[in-house]
């Protein structure tokens, strides 16, 4: 049973605050920086974006001779994807300033990097970030690929649920979600800048069906009466 619940957990999110704008200014202070990470100054409206670590605090894991990577694996794999597309992409990340073979990489492919102290630092700014983004593309981390987990972050679900299409990398997630409108997937930098377009090119319905994507899925009292019930409670 827990394989299962595993397998289909689905983070809840509370319907008054999906939609709306901010009630609340951002009140983060942004962290010190070394000057050679070059912080992005386009205008989150413009673009893809997402929130994210270049490595976070846990090292690969090794398993039965498979080694499950970071997020910094796949996403090396995609350093080339803006010039695959039109659309602007920025990523509010989390990446220490001596990476700087990986932050030359970054630059030079024309990503655009933001601080996630400023974009992320509390919760308003979070939401003002993601309700001022054209929606996310998300890059996850080699585990969740490679162990086609399902993973879909409560992050994507959050852009999801402001209305805000979601290109998101394939840990599984076409397998446990409809996908296709305001949800697409990719597997490779082929598919990414596909999704991409496609959603460009009818903005309006991908951002109608990520909204309501979220509520059939994702919404917090419709997650928990189906956690009661596989449990058997109530």
């Amino acid at each position: 049973m827990m394989s299962v619940l595993v397998r289909r957990g689905r983070q809840p999110v509370v319907r008054c605050n999906l939609a709306g704008e901010p009630t609340r200014a951002a009140t983060s202070t942004p962290r010190t920086r070394a000057a050679s990470v070059v912080m992005s100054a386009v205008t989150p409206a413009r673009c893809k974006t997402s929130v994210a670590s270049w490595r976070g605090p846990f090292a690969p894991i090794e398993y039965e001779g498979v080694t499950y990577g970071l997020r910094v694996h796949e996403f090396r794999r995609f350093a080339g994807l803006p010039a695959r597309t039109s659309e602007r992409l920025e990523v509010a990340l989390d990446i220490h300033p001596d990476e700087t073979a990986d932050l030359e990489l970054l630059r030079s492919n024309g990503w655009h990097l933001a601080d996630p102290a400023l974009r992320a630092g509390d919760p308003w700014a979070y939401r003002d970030y993601v309700h001022q983004s054209k929606g996310e593309l998300m890059i996850a981390k080699n585990m969740y690929v490679a162990s086609r987990s399902g993973w879909l972050s409560d992050r994507s679900i959050c852009y999801l649920a402001s209305g805000r299409p979601v290109v998101a990398q394939d840990t599984g997630i076409s397998e446990l979600y409809p996908v296709g409108e305001g949800l697409l997937t990719f597997d490779d930098p082929d598919e990414a800048a596909a999704a991409l377009a496609e959603v460009s090119s009818d903005y309006g319905r991908h951002s109608q069906a990520a909204r309501a994507l979220a509520e059939e899925h994702f919404e917090a009292g419709a997650v928990l009466r189906r956690l009661l019930a596989e449990l058997g409670v109530g």
